[in-house]
């Protein structure tokens, strides 16, 4: 099962793919979050045989929803329709931090939270 992590932010969003067992996250790539996005991602699904989308879910410490959850509710329920596939969300919590934490801060820093993301769902399901 082949899988796509996001980790979704205002400007930026990161890109992972797990394998084709869906088993090992690797980070792809940071894109631009701007009106290409959508049509974009629905493009990547259907050119990597993605079978599932998983997005950071943002929440604060008590575990209540960052304000941006609102903008990632819209953005998963689009992608479910016009890709057809799935979107699940994963808790993201300082999924950045442990990024820059084992890699150093860079411009793909996105694309690596986002596979923190995708391989702590894999790791939990």
């Amino acid at each position: 099962m082949k899988l796509l992590g996001i980790d979704y932010g205002k400007k930026k969003i990161g890109i992972a793919v797990s394998d084709s067992d869906g088993r090992m996250a690797f980070p792809k790539e940071v894109i631009k979050n701007d009106v290409h996005t959508i049509l974009y991602i629905v493009n990547l699904v259907k050119q990597e045989g993605v079978d599932a989308v998983i997005v950071g879910e943002s929440t604060d410490y008590k575990g209540e929803e960052n304000p941006i959850m609102e903008d990632i509710k819209r953005f998963n329920k689009t992608i479910t329709k016009k890709a057809n596939v799935p979107v699940y969300l994963e808790p993201e919590t300082l999924s950045t931090k442990e990024a820059e934490h084992i890699q150093e801060r860079h411009d793909k820093i996105d694309a690596s939270a986002a596979a923190i993301i995708l391989q702590s769902y894999i790791d939990r399901v």
